[in-house]
């Protein structure tokens, strides 16, 4: 059961869509429509599947093609819809902390976003591809509490959702509240262990009794007492516990908000997110920015990329 815009298209024929993609960058100028055509609306194991049919035909790697002979945005997002979907965050991961600087706006939204199970897959995957522990090489990467915070998510051990102790709730609440708004500084440990470890359910309840006893919605009081990296990563994981959709509606709406677009950010959410949740991703946007996903992207964006990216969404929701 997903909520995603891009499903299995039917009927699907991998070898004649090779032999369409063949023909379309075959020669002199490239057809990019038939290519985002294609690649946009067929899930990730369909285009897995041309890729291998594209080999087995003509003996070329459909990767390397439509990086020769596409360019800029639309070349990163048709070869960001060609990775397979069990290595993408990884490879973003790596790509995150590779060379000089380390990219923490990816670390913060992929390891607050994640499920515990997608991030047992991410460490293992990433051990498979690249030889390297995960934990180790963003630890090596990242420093103080950010760094902290991420290694709690990193063991991905939050407590399942089985019931909630009202108790508990009252005495979370209360220590973040002694934690944060009480103390002079901020025992940033605490909000580390509580929100990296308790169950979404019990969470929401949290943030619910921290607003009854401190007046203060939780974000306000992350916002005052922590800063830098620390803060973002500590509002991210809040606004996962709330809600997913919302936090990507959030992520994208930002991404192309103001002068200039961060198109490394909208390719990598609406590509990892097109056959998980973007549904309801689009209804949260539409909901919070009183404009539609479809409309922004229509109006921050332009040529191949604007209408692949369009097909991604899926549709307008005014």
């Amino acid at each position: 059961y997903t909520r995603g815009t891009v499903t299995a298209f039917s009927p699907f024929d991998a070898r004649a869509d090779a032999e369409a993609l063949r023909k379309a960058m075959k020669g002199l100028g490239t057809d990019e429509e038939t290519v985002l055509k294609i690649l946009t609306t067929r899930n990730n194991a369909q285009r897995q599947e041309i890729a291998s049919a594209f080999k087995t035909l003509f003996g070329r790697d459909l990767v390397d093609d439509l990086k020769s002979e596409l360019t800029g945005k639309f070349e990163t997002l048709m070869v960001s819809l060609m990775r397979p979907a069990r290595i993408f965050d990884a490879h973003a991961l790596k790509h995150a902390i590779k060379g000089a600087g380390t990219n923490e706006k990816v670390l913060t939204e992929i390891l607050a976003s994640r499920t515990p199970a997608e991030v047992q897959n991410i460490k293992q995957v990433y051990l498979q591809e690249y030889e390297a522990n995960l934990e180790d090489k963003i630890t090596g990467e990242t420093s103080g509490h950010f760094q902290r915070l991420l290694v709690v998510l990193l063991q991905a051990n939050r407590d399942p959702d089985v019931g909630v102790d009202e108790a508990l709730v009252e005495q979370d609440a209360q220590v973040l509240f002694r934690a944060g708004e009480l103390k002079w500084g901020t025992d940033e440990e605490k909000f580390i262990t509580i929100l990296g470890t308790r169950s979404i359910s019990h969470l929401r309840r949290v943030f619910d009794k921290y607003m009854t006893i401190s007046g203060f919605q939780i974000e306000e009081t992350i916002d005052r007492e922590t800063s830098g990296d620390l803060e973002k990563l500590l509002l991210a994981v809040v606004k996962c516990v709330r809600s997913v959709p919302a936090y990507f509606a959030e992520t994208l709406y930002y991404s192309m908000k103001g002068a200039g677009t961060d198109d490394d950010t909208l390719i990598r959410v609406m590509v990892s997110r097109s056959e998980v949740d973007l549904l309801d991703i689009r209804r949260e946007f539409r909901k919070n920015f009183a404009k539609s996903l479809y409309q922004m992207i229509q109006k921050d964006t332009s040529g191949d990329y604007r209408k692949a990216l369009l097909l991604l969404c899926g549709g307008d929701d005014e």
